[in-house]
């Protein structure tokens, strides 16, 4: 990547790469490039970051020494009044840094940055609701805590994997189930939530959950077509188990009467 210098890196932490006529950016470096906007349509570009301003960018910072690791290119800055503090988007997220997405995109020096003020009573050994191992003992920047319950913990890094399966349709908190303030709370602490349905619903993903079974399973199907036929009358009427769906006869194999609508498999009856 052009803008933090990183060759590899988790594409939970920095987004997407783009690449094209021979740049390459982390998507979550151009969002929060400070001398960066979005000047295009969604599909120009990298997100509607156009080329020519990405490469004006890398030249704006290309003296700019980041606070974390020193090197040059430093293009994320503290939003924070007099704060000079710039950093790389990936070295920010290591020295616990903020930087938020949604609004203005603001990010923030581990000084500056956002915390959380809830009050809580935690047990000792809380464990993570999704890892399942132990959080740090009081909200951090690496231990979150849902504000509407709380009482529900989890490490900024498995929260922020499931914000993005989630996606912002299907995100909330896996305890109390609160959506609005818990979305907010974490969308301020720099949790990355993609406005999408979820992963799981995308591309077609599970697809087949949602097909009806649609053969004969019968111990010996009599149809000469094969199992897969499927009638809407006669013999070859295709009946599915009224209890589970998940099994089916024709009617001439089970030998049942033209007038029968209902049929259970022998698992359920």
């Amino acid at each position: 990547c052009r803008l933090c210098r990183r060759a590899h890196y988790d594409p939970e932490v920095v987004g997407q790469l783009c690449c094209q006529d021979g740049l390459c950016v982390h998507e979550n470096c151009l969002y929060h490039a400070s001398g960066l906007s979005q000047r295009g349509a969604d599909e120009e570009g990298f997100y509607g970051f156009l080329l020519p301003d990405i490469w004006q960018e890398l030249e704006r910072v290309a003296q700019k020494r980041c606070c974390v690791c020193r090197l040059r290119g430093a293009s994320v800055t503290c939003q924070r009044r007099r704060c000079p503090r710039s950093f790389h988007f990936p070295c920010g997220s290591e020295r616990g840094c903020i930087s938020q997405f949604f609004g203005e995109f603001k990010s923030f020096c581990w000084k500056h940055r956002p915390v959380q003020r809830v009050r809580v009573v935690q047990q000792d050994q809380t464990p993570c609701l999704i890892c399942q191992e132990v959080v740090a003992r009081r909200p951090c920047y690496d231990t979150l805590v849902c504000p509407t319950c709380a009482s529900a913990w989890f490490h900024r890094y498995c929260i922020q994997g499931q914000a993005l399966r989630s996606a912002l349709h299907h995100f909330r908190c896996p305890l109390c189930q609160d959506v609005d303030t818990f979305q907010a709370e974490m969308f301020r602490l720099g949790i990355k939530i993609p406005d999408r349905d979820a992963a799981w619903e995308e591309d077609g993903a599970f697809a087949d959950h949602y097909l009806r079974h649609s053969s004969c399973d019968a111990g010996q199907c009599l149809c000469p077509v094969g199992r897969e036929e499927a009638e809407e009358k006669g013999p070859w009427r295709l009946l599915l188990c009224s209890s589970c769906g998940s099994c089916g006869t024709h009617q001439h194999c089970s030998a049942l009467g033209e007038d029968v609508d209902s049929w259970e498999c022998s698992d359920c009856s």
